[in-house]
């Protein structure tokens, strides 16, 4: 089982070489598509000097599009049986790749496999900033929104790691260039019926004064999302 991983990429100068260097450390068959989404910041140097390594894949966007274009970019690309969206940041750890592997195993008809911070109680250790928790309020509040209007049951609908097998991924046909992505992702899986299963992960977030890149008016375009690809799309 091959699973392709896409990092779609934005300034991140920084962790981006140590990002690629975590999963490799993962003894997993898998490829890295990287997608630069129009780096300023010295990021894109930083992937075209990356040692040479066939199972990474590049594309380079001359220009900022967002997200969810990036991830666009990377379908045709697609070898792998399964697919992974992972952030270019560290917030995300691939140790717990072989976790979602897992569940894919257990059973053929599982179709999307999502990592959720709220199912490991140890996210939420740590200092409290006033920051971190509108952050994990909203993501509850989103969470519980998506739930009611897709039906679905999820602990953590808008988490990064959402994996698919590769035919179910393509079939959602994405529209979304920028964060609302995971939205209307959720939402199109509601309207296919694929039930979502989730498992715990680790994960440590960033400030906005690190690059943290999603801002308040997310939170809306989020909302109007759902409700767009729920029942319009």
């Amino acid at each position: 089982m091959k699973l392709s991983v896409i990092i779609p990429c934005y300034n991140e100068k920084k962790t981006i070489k140590k990002i690629i260097d975590k999963i490799f450390l993962q003894k997993i068959n898998l490829e890295i598509i990287l997608v630069d989404d129009g780096s300023n910041d010295g990021t894109v140097n930083v992937i075209k000097n990356y040692k040479k390594n066939s199972r990474i894949k590049k594309i380079f966007h001359l220009k900022n599009k967002g997200k969810g274009a990036a991830i666009k970019s990377a379908l045709s690309l697609i070898s792998g049986d399964l697919v992974l969206i992972q952030d270019a940041d560290l917030e995300y750890n691939p140790k717990d790749y072989n976790k979602i592997l897992d569940k894919f195993k257990e059973n053929k008809n599982i179709k999307a496999v999502y990592g959720s911070r709220a199912l490991n109680k140890n996210n939420y250790q740590g200092k409290m900033t006033l920051m971190r928790v509108i952050r994990i309020i909203g993501n509850k509040i989103l969470t519980l929104f998506s739930n009611f209007i897709n039906s679905q049951h999820l602990t953590d609908a808008h988490t990064c790691y959402k994996s698919f097998r590769r035919e179910t991924f393509k079939k959602l046909v994405l529209k979304e260039d920028g964060f609302s992505f995971c939205a209307e992702v959720n939402a199109k899986l509601s309207r296919m019926n694929v039930n979502i299963k989730e498992v715990p992960i680790s994960y440590k977030g960033r400030t906005v004064a690190n690059g943290k890149k999603i801002r308040f008016k997310d939170f809306f375009l989020a909302i109007k999302a759902t409700i767009i690809y729920r029942f319009f799309y």
